[in-house]
């Protein structure tokens, strides 16, 4: 037969609602006091961060202007032929350095030297023709003078003259152009650089302004470099340019973190680039260990100014975002911190000017900044470190 349950008021029954009642309430202690021992520190007080820390200071700060520069040298040259013929010789190898006037090609030169000596004959010619018709010319004055000869002959015998001596400078011009072409076959270099490779070899026929060319010469030492600044940066290089002072120049290699060359700044450009809102700089490089190559790109330094007496904080200490640039400044109690909005300047990578915001002796924080907020509490670590 099924056994039917307890009524409510059984004895039974409410001995286990008391048990479970009990039981319920506990549970709910215990789960309060954990609760509250966990959220305690959390209510009364926020652990303190361990940070890195330093002191603004006053100095220098050299105002540096960064720039991608491509060398570009002072003189580059296609050497071409003045007139044709073949190319008998070459003096030159390939790839080193010539002097200006240094022998470079020889062109075959006998057609010329035969022009000149037919342009010799012809003046030889001429010249005897002009005594022959000097000599006439005083008989007829003679003769003129007699009323011998109508005046009209003698006349024309003046006018011979004329004409003799025209031929003879016509002569000697022609002397000088057949000289002019002699010399020409002999090419050297017009300027002092470095030959490329060959570009005809000896046994070719050239022709007046032939391209390629016989070669091409390239000066090093000394060479330029090009670059641009930004239209902002324009006036004060335009005011320490025109001061007269040298405003140095710095090279570094494509890495930017190897210096291999110093120069000073010696040219503007007269335009500014519309596209990219820059003007074009070129300084000049002594290049004597011939570091920089033509063509070549470097990192350019431009060494405008420097700033005096400014304040000095650690790049690191300088931080970016909703404030704009900021900084952890250490309270005076020294043991939290506050956010403090500054404005910047000039920085070499290690260390940046604080134009407004920070005093000199301000404490701020550089290491461990990531974990901190306005009113954070801080444990300072060590000492300041120097900068």
């Amino acid at each position: 037969m099924q056994e039917t349950a307890p009524p409510a008021d059984h004895p039974k029954t409410r001995r286990f609602i008391r048990w479970l009642s009990l039981v319920v309430l506990i549970a709910i202690g215990i789960a309060v006091w954990v609760h509250t021992r966990h959220a305690g520190p959390t209510k009364h007080g926020a652990q303190a961060q361990a940070v890195g820390v330093a002191t603004a200071t006053s100095g220098d700060m050299p105002e540096i202007l960064n720039a991608l520069g491509t060398v570009t040298p002072e003189n580059t040259v296609t050497v071409l032929p003045q007139l044709s013929g073949y190319l008998t010789a070459v003096g030159y190898k390939e790839g080193e350095m010539v002097e200006k006037g240094q022998f470079l090609a020889q062109i075959d030169a006998r057609q010329y030297e035969i022009t000149l000596q037919q342009a010799q004959a012809q003046l030889a010619k001429d010249q005897a023709a002009l005594a022959q018709a000097e000599a006439d010319l005083q008989r007829y004055a003679q003769l003129n003078e007699r009323k011998s000869i109508a005046p009209q002959t003698y006349a024309d015998q003046q006018f011979l003259v004329k004409q003799q001596q025209a031929a003879i400078k016509a002569d000697q011009a022609a002397i000088a152009q057949a000289k002019l072409n002699i010399s020409l076959c002999h090419i050297t270099a017009p300027v002092a650089g470095r030959v490329g490779l060959r570009l005809v070899d000896p046994g070719n026929y050239v022709t007046v302004s032939s391209q390629p060319g016989i070669v091409v010469i390239t000066s090093v030492k000394p060479t330029t470099v090009e670059f641009n600044v930004p239209q902002a940066s324009l006036s004060r290089v335009m005011q320490r340019f025109h001061s007269g002072e040298p405003l140095s120049v710095a090279a570094f290699n494509g890495d930017n973190n190897k210096q291999i060359a110093s120069g000073v700044l010696y040219a503007i450009g007269n335009q500014m680039a519309t596209s990219t809102g820059t003007i074009p700089l070129r300084a000049r490089f002594a290049n004597d260990d011939e570091a920089l190559f033509p063509n070549d790109f470097v990192n350019v330094r431009l060494h405008v100014d420097t700033l005096r007496n400014v304040v000095l904080v650690p790049t690191a200490a300088v931080q970016s975002g909703a404030p704009g640039n900021f900084v952890f400044l250490v309270n005076a109690d020294r043991n939290a911190v506050s956010v403090r909005k500054i404005t910047i300047g000039q920085t070499d990578g290690k260390n940046t000017v604080v134009g407004q915001g920070l005093a000199v002796g301000d404490t701020v924080v550089v290491d461990g900044v990531d974990r901190l907020s306005d009113g954070a509490l801080v444990k300072l670590q060590g000492k300041a470190p120097a900068h």
